[in-house]
């Protein structure tokens, strides 16, 4: 139950830094707040899920699957570059975040 806890701090973390993107384009009030919110959830989250799991274990989740997310979020959305080498790069988080996980 609580690793949904880390997952859903990592999903915060990608729609805030969605916001910090949009922001970045064109600064408006609403802009800021789901970037600033969306941070700010995360910790949030993350915070309430260290009280529970081990804190490297989930920290390591949470930056890589926060990570692997906003690279996906700016290659599907904002037509960022899908190199062989980010794809690769992004397949190396994927895997030692799994092997984190399932290690520990």
């Amino acid at each position: 139950m609580m690793w949904l806890l880390v997952l859903a701090a990592a999903a915060a973390e990608i729609a805030g830094v969605i916001g910090l993107k949009k922001f970045s384009q064109h600064k408006t009030w609403p802009r800021l707040a789901g970037f600033c919110g969306g941070f700010s959830l995360s910790f949030i989250l993350l915070y309430v899920a260290f009280l529970y799991l081990p804190v490297s274990a989930a920290y390591a989740v949470w930056i890589g699957t926060g990570t692997a997310g906003a690279v996906l979020v700016n290659i599907w959305f904002f037509g960022e570059n899908k190199t062989p080498g980010r794809l690769a790069g992004l397949a190396l988080i994927i895997i030692g975040v799994a092997g984190v996980k399932w290690l520990s």
